[in-house]
């Protein structure tokens, strides 16, 4: 067993397939799994710093604080429900989030993270958000799948060569726009009458 296979059954969530359903690479997976967990904590944290903001009579940063701990949490029960699991519903949002397509994921974790900048510009409000972006990212670039091989990117490229151009794109002279128009033609300077 290779040390990758060894990290790969350490992070296996409890009712995991051994067989990968896509291809997203392992490493790629466990690390937007790991980054969430990370992001989440500490937007727990920096909402918790937000939230002293009523304090001095500012409510946009206390909400941008609530908001923050909010999505810390959600964030934190989705991607580790070992962290939660003295709460009842963790294991069922979280098999129900494992199921669905990572985009669901990436717009959802990008939705999140970008309220609390806009009702609080700060550095909490920053940092504690941006991890779950970066999530949210990871998350948006494992929808978009698996890289093609060189070949068949160089095959799509000539097969999309040969193709002819679209008629009326603009690309052929002989192209009108409208029916009765006159073609183009240079007309030297007039001569003026003697």
């Amino acid at each position: 067993m290779s040390f990758s296979e060894k990290i790969a059954s350490l992070m296996q969530r409890p009712n995991e397939d051994l067989v990968p359903k896509d291809e997203v690479p392992w490493w790629m997976k466990y690390g937007g799994r790991g980054l969430g967990t990370v992001g989440g904590g500490l937007a727990i944290i920096f909402g918790l710093w937000n939230c002293s903001g009523i304090l001095f009579i500012n409510f946009g940063c206390a909400f941008a604080g609530l908001w923050q701990m909010v999505s810390g949490f959600i964030v934190i029960v989705i991607e580790a429900p070992c962290c939660c699991f003295f709460i009842d519903f963790v294991q069922t949002l979280s098999d129900f989030m494992e199921k669905r397509p990572y985009w669901n994921k990436a717009v959802l974790y990008m939705g999140f993270a970008i309220p609390p900048i806009v009702f609080c510009i700060g550095p909490t409000s920053f940092f504690g958000s941006a991890l779950i972006f970066a999530t949210g990212v990871i998350y948006g670039l494992m929808a978009l799948g698996k890289k093609a091989t060189p070949e068949e990117m160089r095959q799509n490229a000539v097969v999309n060569n040969l193709k002819p151009p679209l008629p009326f794109a603009g690309t052929r002279s002989s192209s009108n726009l409208v029916e009765n128009a006159q073609p183009i033609a240079f007309t030297s300077t007039p001569i003026p009458p003697v």
